[in-house]
């Protein structure tokens, strides 16, 4: 017996099957069908491939029929169909029926083969699924992720606006405009909403104008919002604008820029979205489609907001940082020399270049004896705490060098303050931001003696200087490196001294301009030719200098050593004995009177000679010298080989001694002490008026 559970042969289909399926699949499929023969002729279309498109496409070409964007792609895609009967599947393709208006759409295509029962070739079959809309949201999806990825890597608004551009353009739109508040881009607060007609509004960055005329704007530009236009209404209100356009479009009247700009374009679609932060309007972004694209719809409106939105935060952002930037620069630049003072017996110029860092400074410090102190330094970070500790830095310095102190010395004091300074940040709430920047400092500070001619320096993690000769060559300068300010290193400081001919230039900049060898060189060539204008040596190494290759700002002080002019300083080498102050009175006496000086300053300066010279005499050891030097003020100095120092004090009715530096404290301007290797010099400075 046959088995029960086993198949049969498959039954016959009935008659008319085939031609049922066949229509059915044709009239009711989901996906549009295309049938075409062995020329690639459609011979066959089903509704969904084209409510109307049958009668247009029926016997040409599937190329011909339908506007592809790369029509020869398709063309061979369905010839190697047609040869080898390898189906493509999913293929995804962009067009339209060629007689209909619009934008391409997408498509995914699958591709067979039909072959007859004998094997004969008959055609294909191409199974197509619109999927436009897909491919708009990946689309949008795609151009979103790339906004997000090119904001906020920039604190500059030009920049932030350049990127939103660049991200959104092509794809999203065909040209862009941004425009931000005038006062925005300086770090002012932003004007609440809604904006004022007189507001003016600065383009910002600008992409697919290419072809539009200087008359239509450059980046860098102003313009006051025309009222009744979707620009003003955005700013207004605060809402998106998205609005059709062609020549009959009425508000273009009140704006013929954006007309101009529209006609160049070609433009038939505009939106317009607001900047805003909190109420607060930053600025305006224009977007516009030109031929070939379709226009904005609201699922665009999403995305544009989104764009808006995070751009806005972003100018915030770097509005913030702008107005901090200013509000730093200004400290740091009120918190520097305001220009270069005369000093005796050298030359200095400056370049102070603005950046991101706040804590650069330079400093010319007038000491005793016709010295000049140098100093350069650098604090890093930015903001305005980076220029008050500059600041404090630098008013330590100052202090310092008024002590007279060895370079190595004032370097130890300013590292204790660093610290003090650093110790002060630590203890600092742990919610404070200044809690979590750690102090970072560096500084360079040098002596110059113009009768010695020799310069000693000492560096605290500091480049050290370049040195021009008369000649113009480089001699090697060999500064030891000490720690850098606050580093853990605590190595003492230590000075090199430099024996200068007249007329040598000394360059000290920051670690920026002085970083490697290769920069060195730079510098050492632009100060070739020391003769030349102190100011214009100064220009010509900023002018070598590569395009934007100090962000962070730089300081550069040169100066160009000399000494002082014999007719303006006198010397006389004295006897250690109780005559020595009436002679001494005497010489300064005929030397005061040669130089014209009046009669008050002459007697206080024997009164003061006088005080020097017998404090010397009783307490000092020989030799004892006595110089003179007229320079803007008038310096006394009394040297001896003698370490100890004098102590001003006052003197008691009874006493019948004691009140000498008393006396030299009312008379002069400024005294003190200043100690070398071969004891002291006490010295006073007076204020005189220019000889006759």
């Amino acid at each position: 017996m046959p088995d029960e559970g086993a198949p049969g042969p498959a039954p016959e289909p009935a008659d008319g099957m085939d031609a049922a399926l066949l229509d059915r699949l044709f009239t009711q499929s989901v996906v549009g069908l295309h049938v075409l023969d062995p020329q690639l002729r459609v011979v066959r279309i089903s509704p969904l491939a084209g409510s109307d498109s049958g009668e247009r496409v029926i016997g040409r070409r599937f190329t011909d029929a339908y506007r592809l964007d790369r029509p020869n792609s398709a063309r061979e895609l369905l010839q190697r169909v047609l040869d080898t009967g390898v189906p493509v599947h999913d293929r995804l393709i962009h067009g339209r029926i060629r007689s209909d208006p619009g934008p391409s759409r997408s498509f995914l295509v699958t591709v067979y083969r039909l072959n007859g029962r004998k094997g004969q070739i008959l055609g294909l079959l191409a199974a197509v699924v619109d999927v436009t809309e897909r491919e708009k949201a990946r689309t949008r999806a795609m151009h979103r992720a790339r906004l997000l990825r090119s904001m906020g890597r920039s604190l500059d608004v030009a920049t932030t606006c350049q990127a939103l551009v660049e991200a959104i353009v092509p794809g999203f739109a065909d040209s862009a405009v941004v425009e931000v508040v005038d006062d925005v881009l300086r770090g002012a607060d932003p004007p609440v909403g809604p904006l004022g007609a007189d507001v003016p509004l600065r383009r910002a960055a600008l992409r697919g104008l290419t072809s539009v005329g200087d008359q239509d704007g450059q980046v860098g530009d102003t313009r006051r919002l025309p009222a009744r236009t979707p620009f003003a209404l955005a700013v207004s209100d605060l809402q998106l604008r998205h609005v059709a356009l062609d020549a009959d479009t009425p508000w273009l009247a009140a704006d013929p820029q954006t007309a101009r700009l529209i006609r160049t374009l070609g433009a038939h679609s505009l939106m317009v979205v607001p900047l805003t932060v909190h109420g607060a309007v930053l600025g305006l972004v224009s977007l516009y489609r030109c031929p070939g694209s379709e226009p904005y719809d609201d699922n665009d409106t999403a995305l544009a907001q989104t764009a808006a939105v995070h751009v806005a935060l972003n100018i915030d952002n770097a509005r913030r940082f702008e107005r901090d930037h200013v509000i730093a620069s200004t400290v740091q630049r009120r918190l520097l020399p305001q220009g270069d003072r005369d000093r005796a017996a050298i030359e200095t110029a400056h370049v102070l270049l603005p950046g991101h860092n706040s804590g650069c400074w330079f400093d010319t410090i007038g000491l005793s004896g016709a010295r000049t102190a140098l100093v350069v330094g650098q604090v890093a970070g930015h903001g305005l705490q980076t220029a008050i500790a500059m600041g404090q830095l630098r008013t330590v310095i100052q202090a310092l060098a008024a002590l007279d102190l060895q370079p190595d010395e004032v370097m130890a004091r300013l590292n204790d303050t660093a610290d003090r300074l650093a110790d002060e940040r630590a203890s600092l709430p742990p919610g404070d931001a200044l809690h979590r920047e750690s102090l970072r400092a560096s500084c360079i500070y040098a002596v110059y003696d113009p009768f010695s001619r020799t310069c000693t320096i000492a560096r605290a993690g500091h480049s050290a200087p370049i040195v021009i000769a008369p000649d113009g060559s480089t001699p090697a300068v060999d500064v030891p490196e000490g720690p850098s300010l606050l580093s853990t290193d605590r190595a003492p400081f230590a000075t090199a001294t430099l024996d200068l001919e007249e007329g040598s230039i000394l360059a000290f900049g920051t670690d920026a301009l002085l970083s490697d060898d290769k920069s060195a060189t730079r510098i050492r060539s632009a100060l070739a030719g020391p003769e030349r204008n102190l100011q214009e040596l100064c220009d010509g190494v900023i002018y070598t200098l590569p395009a934007d290759s100090l962000p962070d700002g730089a300081a550069l002080l040169v100066a160009r050593t000399g000494t002082v002019p014999p007719d303006r300083v006198a010397t006389w080498e004295l006897a250690h004995d109780r005559t020595t102050p009436a002679i001494a009175r005497t010489l300064v006496r005929d030397r005061l009177d040669g130089w014209n000086l009046d009669d008050e300053t002459v007697q206080a300066t024997e009164l003061i000679v006088s005080e020097l010279v017998t404090n010397a005499v009783r307490y000092g050891t020989p030799p004892l010298q006595l110089r003179l030097i007229l320079n803007r003020s008038l310096t006394c100095e009394v040297h001896d080989s003698s370490a100890v120092a004098p102590h001003l004090r006052h003197a008691r009715t009874v006493d019948e001694g004691g009140r000498g530096l008393f006396i030299v404290s009312q008379l002069a301007t400024h005294w003190g002490t200043r100690y070398s290797l071969h004891g002291k010099a006490l010295w006073t400075e007076q204020e005189v008026s220019p000889p006759l």
